[in-house]
C-alpha cells in the first residue's frame, strides 16, 4: 500500500497543477464549472469558487460595458455580502455613492426612511450606521469582471452560450454549446451555472438523450416565463438638486410610483413605474414621454422638474457636449426601458445543472433588492459547495442534496425581498379603494417612528431575512390604514393631488367601519398569492 503523507504541495507543485489546469480550460475548454453570464452573479460566482480553488470558466456573450436601468442601488444587505466575499473593493473608482436610506412622498408629504442601526458581529460596518451604494450599472458589471479576470484559475471568455450538453446515459448536464465569432464551440464542466438573466434562454429546459448529436438543443419543460404588468421607463438627470442627497426617493401619489436615486456625482436616475395599458401613455394621448410630461412632471418635487424637463427634452432630441477634457461623447438621453418582472424560484434538480440569478428568480425592482439576493446567493453556495463539504462538483447526487438545501434556506432572505417587493407595488400604484386605504395606512406607519419605521426598513435593506417579521408589519400596515378609514376616512384631493379641507363627522365611521372587511380581504389577495409561491419547490 503506499504510504500517503499530508504534506502540502510545494510552490513548484502548485504552480504545476495550476499551468496544467489553465491548459486543460484554454486547450480542451474543461473547468470544474462551467459558468453561463459575467454579469453581477456570474462574475462574482466565478471569482468565489476560483479562490476555493475551483477551475472555472466564464462566458459571456459580450464583454463591452453593460448600459442598461435598474441594477444600480445595492442595499446595505447586499454591500455586506460583497464585503463578506472579498469583493467589496469593486465598489471603488465608479463614483458610486452612498445610500443612507429612503425619502418618501405621499403626495407631496414627506417622511425620512433612514436605514436601521445593527449589532456589527462582523465588522461589516466599522462602527457606523448600515449604507448602500448606488452606480452605473456598466461600471459595478467590469469591476465585478476585472476580479474574475485577476483570478488564475478563471478563463473568461467572449461566446455565446446556444444549447446545453448532455449526457446520453442519465440526462446529466455536462457542459454548454456556443458561437464563438460564428464558430461552433463547446465547453465542459462538472457543473454548469446559468446566470443568463431575465431574458434566459434556459429556465425553462430540461436535459434530453439525444442518439443523434453530441448537443440538442434545450427541451421545454416547464412553462416558468416571468410575469411583467408594468415598465421602468429611465431617464438620466444631471446635476439634479434632490430633497434629500444620498437617499433614494420614492414618489407617491395618483400615478404609479417613480424612483429618483443618485448613480454618480453628477448624474441621477429617474425611474417610472408605467402599468400596462395606461391611458395617458398611450399612442393617441403622445405615447410614454407625453405621460411623462403632463402625468408625472407636475408630481415631481419642485427642484428635480427642472432637470427632469431638460432630459425629456434631451431624449427627444439627442445632443453632444464636450467633458472637462474637451473629448466629444454622446450624452446618456436615451429614454430607456425595463419590464417589472416577476418569477418564483424553483428547486435546482437536473444533474450537472445549477440556475441562478434573474433566470431563477426575479422581482419588482421597485425595493433594489435584486443584486443584494445575488450576492447573498453567491456567498450561501460558497458555504454549501465548499471544498470541505464537496472535494469534486463530480459527485452530482450530492451536489443535488446540498441544491435542495440551497433553496429552502435561501429563502429567509430572497422570500422577504420578493413578497415585500410585490406587496409594496401593488400598495404603492393603488389603482382602487381599498389599495388606496392600504397605501395611506403604509405612509402613516412609516410617520410613527420607532419599530414601524425600523422594521420595515431592515426588511428593504436585506439585514433581517425573517419572513414572520415581514408577515407582521405588513398587517400591521393594513389594519393602521383600517383603523385611520373608519375614524377619518380617505381625504379627497384636488385634481394636483392637494387634500381638500374637508369635515369628517365620528357620526360616519359605522359606515366605513362596514368596508373594513373588504380592505383587509384587498391585504389577504396582495400578499398570500406571493407567500404561496414562495412555498413552492
Amino acid at each position: 500500500m503506499p504510504l500517503i503523507l499530508d504534506t502540502p504541495p510545494s510552490e513548484k507543485e502548485s504552480e504545476l497543477y495550476e499551468d496544467v489546469r489553465e491548459e486543460r480550460r484554454r486547450v480542451h475548454h474543461e473547468a470544474d464549472v462551467v459558468v453561463v453570464g459575467a454579469g453581477i452573479l456570474g462574475s462574482a460566482i466565478a471569482t468565489t469558487f476560483a479562490r476555493q480553488g475551483r477551475s472555472v470558466i466564464l462566458l459571456e456573450k459580450s464583454l463591452k460595458e453593460p448600459d442598461r436601468i435598474v441594477g444600480e442601488l445595492l442595499q446595505p444587505g447586499g454591500v455586506a455580502a460583497l464585503q463578506k466575499l472579498g469583493l467589496r473593493d469593486c465598489l471603488e473608482d465608479i463614483d458610486a455613492v452612498e445610500v443612507h436610506g429612503y425619502e418618501c412622498f405621499y403626495y407631496g408629504e414627506p417622511v425620512m426612511i433612514p436605514y436601521p442601526a445593527e449589532k456589527d458581529t462582523e465588522n461589516v460596518w466599522h462602527g457606523q450606521r448600515p449604507q448602500g451604494r448606488s452606480f452605473h450599472h456598466g461600471r459595478f458589471v467590469q469591476k465585478l469582471r476585472g476580479a474574475a479576470m485577476r483570478e488564475p484559475n478563471v478563463s473568461i471568455v467572449e461566446s455565446t452560450a446556444v444549447s446545453l450538453v448532455k449526457s446520453n446515459m442519465n440526462g446529466q448536464v455536462l457542459g454548454v454549446e456556443c458561437k464563438t465569432r460564428g464558430e461552433k464551440d463547446f465547453y465542459f464542466g462538472h457543473l454548469t451555472i446559468v446566470a443568463d438573466g431575465y431574458r434566459s434562454i434556459f429556465r425553462n429546459h430540461g436535459t434530453e438523450s439525444s442518439s443523434s448529436s453530441h448537443s440538442s438543443k434545450p427541451r421545454k419543460v416547464a412553462n416558468r416565463e416571468p410575469v411583467a404588468k408594468s415598465k421602468f421607463y429611465g431617464l438620466e438627470l444631471h446635476d439634479c438638486p434632490l430633497p434629500a442627497p444620498k437617499h433614494g426617493h420614492v414618489i407617491l401619489g395618483s400615478q404609479a410610483p417613480v424612483l429618483l436615486y443618485q448613480i454618480g456625482e453628477h448624474e441621477t436616475r429617474v425611474l417610472v413605474d408605467v402599468p400596462t395599458n395606461t391611458p395617458s401613455a398611450s399612442v393617441a394621448n403622445g405615447g410614454v414621454k407625453g405621460h411623462l410630461r403632463r402625468e408625472i412632471l407636475p408630481t415631481l418635487p419642485a427642484q428635480v422638474q427642472p432637470s427632469f424637463d431638460a432630459a425629456l427634452q434631451r431624449a427627444e432630441t439627442p445632443q453632444q457636449m464636450a467633458t472637462t477634457d474637451s473629448e466629444r461623447v454622446t450624452m446618456s438621453a436615451a429614454l430607456k426601458s425595463m419590464p417589472n418582472s416577476f418569477l418564483a424560484s424553483t428547486t435546482n434538480s437536473t444533474p450537472g445543472l445549477l440556475i441562478l440569478g434573474d433566470a431563477l428568480n426575479m422581482r419588482h425592482p421597485l425595493t433594489g433588492g435584486g443584486m443584494t439576493v445575488a450576492l447573498n446567493d453567491v456567498l450561501l453556495l460558497s458555504k454549501l459547495l465548499d471544498p470541505t463539504h464537496v472535494q469534486t462538483f463530480a459527485d452530482s447526487a450530492r451536489v443535488l442534496r446540498i441544491l435542495k438545501t440551497f433553496h429552502w434556506q435561501r429563502k429567509n432572505l430572497s422570500s422577504v425581498i420578493n413578497i415585500l417587493a410585490q406587496a409594496l407595488y401593488t400598495l404603492f400604484a393603488a389603482n382602487d379603494e381599498e389599495l388606496r386605504v392600504l397605501q395611506m395606512g403604509c405612509f402613516r406607519y412609516f410617520q410613527r417612528g420607532g419599530e414601524c419605521l425600523k422594521g420595515p426598513t431592515g426588511l428593504l435593506a436585506g439585514l433581517t431575512p425573517q419572513p414572520l417579521v415581514l408577515f407582521y408589519h405588513f398587517f400591521s400596515v393594513a389594519l393602521l390604514g383600517i383603523w385611520i378609514y373608519i375614524l377619518q376616512g380617505m381625504p379627497r384631493r384636488a385634481p394636483n393631488g392637494k387634500p381638500i379641507a374637508q369635515k369628517t363627522s365620528i357620526l360616519t365611521a359605522p359606515m366605513r367601519s362596514l368596508k373594513a372587511p373588504s380592505v383587509f380581504w384587498k391585504a389577504c389577495i396582495v400578499i398570500f398569492p406571493y407567500i404561496f409561491a414562495e412555498l413552492q419547490t
